[in-house]
């Protein structure tokens, strides 16, 4: 009596956890995800009591799946809800860029070439800024602060020519800006034992020669106008893997 009323209190504390975790995500879309992540972990590590009676464990396991399926299938409907499938079907009739999307990645790959130069972008995730944390700062804030309260998308960028030794660009992508993080010169005969010098940080180049990179960036199709297209697309792109993710695992529960 003692262990079954110990599986009933835990079910209904997990219960009531996802229900408020769902009725978050309808209020603050950014933090849905972390919420149900964290769920599914308190659930696979502490929903039930690790003892060693297998019979009773597995006598017990079909309740404890059906209530997190309920809850799935619940995060399901309303990741449908508020999915928009066709926000980036159209893109741009100038993006100098061809997409390689692959479902299940966190990343996609544009690719060109650019008078006898082949250029690789990876983009990342966006890291995604509400504001509502920033409502309180003072006003008087140098660019880096500002900065980081917008939303923001990292890149990677690599030019490279045949045979030849390729310039590698990391940097973060933001409305309307794009900043250049660090610099570098890789060659493709560098063995794995070697350590070679890559450079001072980016900002403390001289600010003429900073200017110069953005312009080299600018003109191979590293700008905003191209960027904040991205953003968009990678926000639809998570939205998309994330009830893809949800699929997944109510498979695997199913199962």
């Amino acid at each position: 009596m003692a262990f079954s009323s110990i599986l009933r209190n835990k079910s209904s504390t997990f219960v009531r956890a996802f229900a408020s975790a769902a009725q978050l995500m309808r209020k603050t879309q950014p933090g849905y995800r972390t919420v149900l992540f964290a769920a599914v972990n308190r659930y696979e590590d502490s929903f039930v009591p690790r003892f060693h009676f297998s019979s009773v464990a597995v006598k017990n396991k079909p309740n404890s799946d059906e209530n997190l399926l309920r809850v799935i299938e619940a995060e399901i409907n309303c990741a449908l809800e508020t999915d928009d499938q066709s926000a980036v079907e159209e893109v741009p009739n100038n993006f100098p860029f061809k997409i390689v999307d692959s479902a299940g990645q966190q990343t996609i790959t544009l690719e060109r070439s650019y008078q006898g130069e082949e250029i690789k972008v990876e983009v990342h995730m966006p890291d995604l800024v509400t504001g509502e944390e920033h409502d309180n700062e003072d006003d008087d804030k140098d660019n880096e602060s500002e900065a980081a309260t917008q939303s923001s998308i990292p890149l990677s960028v690599s030019v490279s020519k045949k045979g030849g030794p390729s310039l590698e660009f990391s940097c973060v992508a933001y409305p309307d800006e794009i900043v250049i993080d660090s610099l570098s010169v890789k060659n493709p005969d560098i063995s794995d034992g070697q350590i070679p010098y890559e450079g001072p940080d980016f900002q403390n180049l001289d600010e003429s020669l900073q200017k110069t990179f953005h312009k080299y960036l600018e003109i191979r199709g590293i700008k905003p106008s191209t960027t904040n297209f991205l953003h968009e697309y990678m926000i639809n792109k998570d939205s998309r893997e994330y009830l893809e993710w949800l699929k997944k695992l109510k498979n695997f529960i199913q199962a």
